[in-house]
């Protein structure tokens, strides 16, 4: 389509956005890209993935965590609309809000996300576990301990994973050392993270899983896509070639190889079709090279922070909640391409890959004729934006060297096994 054409088009949608990380982002460039409209990005503080963007409006509201702030913002946004207004996030906390306030919302905007009773089934990491027991879906083996406990006798192997069971008290701790994920090789630092989260106020469950081995490379992730009624539609996956190291953002993938993933898609369908889920879903999975088996970590009740891998690909997310919810038509069938999706400067992905040592995922890298950067939109550049891109990805450079330096990736990939990187106590 035209410029010209594109500018004649009568918008169908009004996209409020609630965050302002990369994902964030992307979600506002599917909208755009598939329909030409600006969305409104809601944010806490001024973020620099959407300053200086000319394809959307930055509102920054220092109380959106608060939900009858956010739910005020909503309403407010979507009074002023003439089309259809929506509202979408890739943060758990803000999907739990606007389910659990969707009385509040839905008569001015559409809340694209399932039934708070799912929500809290699968945010729950202990019942997510539990569910994948039961449809035989493989898995870590898991415990739970909480906030404050003593771990006690555990029965796991070490190395072992630690993660919150619940996100939306999680968001709220404040701790030296607090990550996403705390990657833990022995029971001194289990402890240390049960004492330091139950002093700061989190007294809930964690998960607590034995680490699967192998590096980054070993990661996949897939989406699914459920219409109204509880059937995938469609499913998109791909093979994590490295993922980010800093603590904050600990485990999203800095780069994807968009491919099939028969097994792996199997038992997704399997999860949310019994669940009777709609709308996104995101998976992280693991293959443990011992068994060749995709590990299923987690269902993220949304598109994930990295959600540009399917747009880039053929699968617009906005797309498919238009047709649905404003259009309410056939959900189409996607044409996919193989794409490679990064963050990072290609050269520092190559350095990554041959820490590797994976020939077939270096043949497949020659094939690529698409690679996509969910923040470089040609149709979004000026000389501000051009440059904090730039500098962003030089950025990632420096945090590599710092929290994930090649020798180490290199090290996990020739045991093929191993250990974490790090520990969860602070360092220094």
């Amino acid at each position: 389509m035209s410029r010209r054409a594109r500018a004649q088009v009568a918008p169908v949608v009004r996209p409020i956005v609630l965050g302002g990380d990369a994902g964030a982002y992307s979600l506002a460039r599917a909208f755009h890209e598939a329909y030409g409209v600006r969305a409104t990005v809601v944010t806490i503080v001024p973020t620099r993935n959407v300053r200086y963007s000319k394809i959307l409006d930055n509102l920054v509201v220092p109380e959106l965590d608060d939900p009858d702030v956010m739910v005020r913002t909503i309403r407010d946004l979507a009074a002023g609309s003439d089309v259809p207004a929506m509202v979408v996030t890739c943060v758990d906390w803000y999907v739990r809000a606007l389910a659990e306030h969707r009385a509040r919302i839905e008569d001015v905007a559409i809340v694209p996300y399932t039934r708070l009773d799912l929500l809290d089934r699968v945010m729950d990491k202990q019942r997510f576990s539990e569910l994948c027991v039961e449809l035989g879906v493989p898995h870590p083996r898991t415990v739970v301990r909480h906030g404050g406990d003593q771990v006690g006798e555990l029965g796991l192997r070490f190395p072992i994973i630690a993660k919150p069971g619940d996100n939306a008290a999680w968001h709220h701790v404040k701790f030296r050392g607090k990550r996403k994920v705390h990657e833990l090789s022995k029971v001194e630092d289990l402890q240390w993270l049960l004492t330091a989260a139950g002093e700061a106020g989190y007294r809930g469950a964690f998960i607590v899983q034995e680490f699967v081995p192998g590096s980054d490379a070993q990661m996949r992730i897939m989406t699914t896509f459920s219409d109204q009624r509880g059937y995938v539609r469609t499913a998109v996956g791909g093979h994590v070639l490295v993922e980010e190291h800093t603590p904050g953002t600990l485990g999203n993938p800095a780069a994807i190889l968009t491919g099939p993933l028969p097994q792996i898609e199997a038992d997704a369908r399997k999860l949310v079709e019994h669940l009777g889920w709609t709308g996104f879903a995101n998976f992280d999975i693991k293959l443990d090279p011992r068994d060749g088996k995709g590990y299923f970590f987690e269902l993220n009740p949304r598109t994930g922070r990295s959600n540009y891998y399917m747009t880039a690909s053929g699968v617009n997310p906005a797309k498919l909640w238009v047709t649905e919810h404003v259009l309410h038509g056939n959900i189409p069938v996607p044409i996919r391409q193989q794409v490679l999706y990064r963050i990072i400067p290609g050269f520092l992905l190559r350095r990554y890959v041959k820490a590797a040592n994976d020939p077939e995922v270096r043949k497949r890298l020659k094939q690529v004729r698409r690679v996509a950067h969910p923040l470089r939109y040609g149709r979004d550049r000026s000389l501000r934006r051009d440059a904090w891109v730039w500098l962003s990805e030089l950025n990632q450079v420096r945090k590599f060297r710092r929290f994930y330096p090649a020798s180490e990736a290199r090290a996990t990939a020739y045991r093929g096994a191993g250990a974490p990187t790090t520990t969860g106590a602070p360092r220094g």
